[in-house]
């Protein structure tokens, strides 16, 4: 699904070509626990010392935990949990349980809050689904500046690093261009995840509204690096937290940069 700003309940987006859903857009952007007869339920994060266990069940119409759900980027559902402040993100994959319950292992690192979201599309619905809620862990956790400005649209985890190629303004048709290239600036060559050349997941800063997208087509090499363009729907300007996921030479990569998105011309 191609959508960088979640429209609003009932619009229509727009999607790249082979990777149609739904006519509609999702239901929700992730700051809500309940998005009409579905709600995120008894979420259950670890503590910070280690790697453990959580879970949370979806439940649907009448209350009952749903346990039929319809594939989309080769996962019944999709899972981020990602520190309040934006300065840790987990793409998690769990697994769904003969009773409804999804559970996955995370590794948080440190305590505060930490958001859920949840992304799917029950079986019999035409639209997906996104829920969300915060649960406080405890332990000590330092609260982060979301990095902002010009530096920030360019970031590197030490091996693969993403920039951002002019801004996007809002508009029903525009684009995102990223350009993902090793240290030196040299193009890269992308393996797929979760069927496809990248996956990017963000968070509005101020709104905190969740955002889901995948490429437009295949990444593209030029002189600027390996080209990534996204198509976008972007109703409000403002800034927005990108997290970047990209394989390469079978490793998943993950990096973050800060999105300024103009106001329409």
């Amino acid at each position: 699904r191609i959508v960088l700003e979640p429209a609003a309940d009932g619009a229509e987006h727009t999607h790249a070509p082979g990777q149609e859903h739904s006519s509609a857009g999702p239901l929700g952007d992730g700051t809500r626990p309940a998005v009409g007869d579905y709600r995120i339920a008894d979420v259950r994060l670890p503590g910070p010392e280690r790697s453990g266990e959580m879970s949370f069940r979806i439940l649907g119409p009448g209350g009952a935990a749903v346990r039929e759900y319809v594939e989309e980027q080769t996962k019944l559902l999709h899972l981020y949990v990602v520190r309040a402040d934006l300065s840790a993100f987990r793409h998690v994959h769990p697994e769904l349980g003969e009773d409804g319950t999804w559970r996955a292992q995370v590794d948080l690192g440190e305590g505060g809050p930490w958001r859920v979201v949840a992304e799917l599309t029950p079986e019999g619905e035409d639209q997906p689904y996104v829920l969300g809620t915060t649960i406080e862990v405890p332990g000590d956790g330092k609260q982060t500046e979301v990095p902002r400005g010009e530096s920030a649209a360019t970031a590197d985890d030490g091996v693969v690093e993403v920039r951002l190629l002019g801004r996007p303004a809002v508009s029903e048709n525009g684009r995102l261009r990223l350009a993902v290239t090793d240290l030196a600036g040299e193009p890269l060559t992308l393996g797929s995840y979760l069927g496809a050349s990248a996956h990017l997941t963000g968070f509005a800063l101020e709104r905190r509204g969740f955002v889901h997208v995948h490429p437009y087509g295949a990444p593209e090499v030029t002189d600027e690096g390996t080209v990534l363009t996204f198509h976008t729907t972007f109703t409000e300007a403002g800034d927005y937290r990108f997290f970047v996921q990209v394989r390469v030479e079978g490793l998943l990569h993950q990096v973050a940069v800060t999105v300024t998105v103009d106001p329409s011309a």
